[in-house]
């Protein structure tokens, strides 16, 4: 346990390294590195990273002054952060909306002074000890859930049943140092078979 939680700080430390060089965090493409295998598509996957990349270097040209992390998940994407008024915080949602091939977008911004280094670093350390408690658990497929700290709400985003879904969040939520686990699932029918691919 020791070595894979070291690894994946390892591994979230790298990330926070790369995306200090811009005032905007696309938080869920250093994060799709972590995951080997899930349950989208090869083209969802492919779309995700193009719908961060892309709503980032809009982001960064626009909205000098905020911090906004974009994660995709299956053309879900939850946008968290922190913007500088709620005019703001609309017209960045309306942007990511307007991005191509997204189909849900879920805004968590809220309107408030930008996040500490310190509150930064915590949010990647219980980032850290959520991946690896539920790497550890059972009753669910860690590699479909993906996991975004902002502030010390913990978002869990991917392809799950309800019950996989209720699993997952109830691990999360028994984390040290997690104010609230916000659950952003796609909700499959019980039991799916390994090969279910949703997406196309």
């Amino acid at each position: 346990m020791k070595n894979r939680l070291f690894a994946l700080l390892l591994a979230s430390s790298a990330a926070a390294s790369l995306s200090a060089c811009f005032p905007l965090v696309a938080g869920g493409v250093a994060a799709g590195a972590l995951v080997a295998t899930d349950r989208r598509t090869s083209g969802a996957y492919v779309e995700d990273q193009a719908i961060e990349l892309k709503s980032l270097r809009q982001s960064s040209e626009r909205f000098a002054g905020a911090r906004i992390s974009i994660t995709s998940y299956n053309r879900a994407v939850l946008i968290s952060g922190e913007a500088l008024n709620e005019a703001q915080r609309q017209e960045i949602e309306m942007m990511v909306r307007g991005t191509p091939n997204v189909q849900r977008v879920y805004n968590h911004l809220v309107v408030a002074p930008v996040a500490t280094l310190a509150q930064k670093n915590n949010d990647l350390w219980i980032t850290t000890k959520v991946r690896t408690r539920l790497l550890e658990g059972k009753g669910y497929p860690p590699q479909a859930i993906k996991v975004v700290t902002d502030r010390g709400v913990v978002y869990l985003l991917g392809l799950v049943t309800a019950s996989e879904g209720a699993a997952a969040a109830d691990v999360a939520s028994r984390t040290t140092g997690v104010q609230q686990v916000v659950t952003l699932f796609e909700t499959l029918a019980e039991t799916p078979a390994a090969s279910i691919r949703p997406g196309n």
